[in-house]
């Protein structure tokens, strides 16, 4: 089997542009599809252990749904992703105010974030490799933001059953970016994810208030339901009589991923599930992974005859910390002109006999 790219019709956004569904195949038939608006992974077919192909990503068939207020399916994330505090930093003695969508905070970029943006698509094929470059200029001042910022973000669908994520951007201003890519996974193909055994190599978490913003606080995760460092399901400790718990009603947290040197590329999680034989690894060159349970998904979204019930699909967002412009102890998170923006995440697929 060869490598293959397909390009077809996803609908129109209410302005009337059109929407575009890039289909990526590769040698051994794993199949990713991805949309220009929010460049938003809708697809991912992978094999379980008896061979049979299921899709194991939550999304919708059309652009429709994804145009109205869907939790981020699939999305790329931007400016920056997750959460700050009251939508307001301190830049260079300036206050900035951007726009609270979540609570009193601002999240994933403002209701207009990336995820809401038509990018410019150019699929590519090199080898048995295949893929899709995709581009945006943010202008000085959208949601709020400093700077005009020049993002390119290439996703790659190897012949290893990898599919590469590389972001890149440069602004001409100071501006915070923290980028990453909001896929639910369900390995199981339905169903709840609660039987999925997750390992996330993190000796600590961000700890957070009640509002989902981190205290600034490192907590070790040895003896909580948030060591991971040993695979457990994710169902096994959920239920905990655990105040981090309760803020986020399950996992919704940072994890500190350990490293041997910043920016080094390491295993962030492995999840498997057991019924399916389907593994997913992560690797990441970021200093954080956002482990999300699937709280908020109540029933009442459903696409590709699907229903996403409670705790349908699973995130593992490769990221900076939240809240880092407001946080000094923080990895930095502030992008200023003349230096690029560069970092790349693997997600590696595979099955456990």
């Amino acid at each position: 089997m060869q490598a293959s790219i397909k390009q077809t019709a996803f609908g129109h956004l209410p302005d009337g542009r059109a929407a575009t569904l890039t289909t990526l195949t590769n040698p051994n038939g794993l199949v990713v599809k991805i949309t220009d608006f929010g460049g938003i992974i809708t697809e991912i077919h992978t094999p379980d252990r008896n061979g049979t192909l299921a899709d194991i990503t939550l999304g919708f068939d059309t652009v429709a749904p994804y145009v109205k207020d869907s939790p981020y399916f699939g999305a790329l994330i931007g400016r920056y992703g997750n959460r700050l505090r009251g939508g307001r930093f301190t830049l260079d003695g300036q206050v900035v105010q951007l726009p609270t969508n979540n609570g009193p905070n601002h999240l994933h970029g403002g209701e207009l974030g990336f995820h809401r943006v038509l990018w410019r698509a150019i699929p590519f094929q090199e080898g048995d490799s295949v893929g899709v470059t995709l581009i945006y200029r943010s202008p000085d001042g959208e949601q709020g933001y400093p700077g005009t910022l020049d993002v390119t973000v290439v996703y790659e669908l190897t012949a290893a059953d990898e599919l590469v994520v590389a972001f890149d951007a440069v602004t001409d201003k100071a501006t915070p970016v923290n980028l990453t890519q909001h896929a639910y996974f369900n390995l199981a193909g339905g169903g709840d994810i609660l039987g999925h055994v997750l390992r996330i190599d993190a000796d600590a978490t961000t700890p957070i208030d009640h509002t989902l913003i981190p205290t600034g606080e490192l907590a070790p995760v040895a003896g909580t339901a948030f060591d991971f460092r040993t695979p457990h399901a994710i169902g096994e400790r959920i239920g905990n009589d655990d105040e981090q718990l309760r803020h986020a009603g399950g996992y919704d947290h940072n994890f500190v991923l350990n490293k041997p040197a910043p920016r080094a590329t390491t295993l962030a999680a492995r999840v498997h599930e057991p019924v399916s034989g389907r593994v997913l690894e992560l690797f990441t060159e970021e200093p954080g992974v956002q482990f999300y349970s699937g709280n908020f998904l109540d029933g009442t979204l459903s696409g590709k005859g699907r229903t996403y019930g409670f705790r349908s699909g699973f995130c593992l967002e490769p990221q900076h910390f939240p809240d880092s412009p407001n946080q000094s102890t923080f990895p930095n998170t502030i992008l200023r002109p003349g230096e690029e923006y560069a970092t790349v995440s693997r997600y590696k697929f595979s099955v456990e006999k």
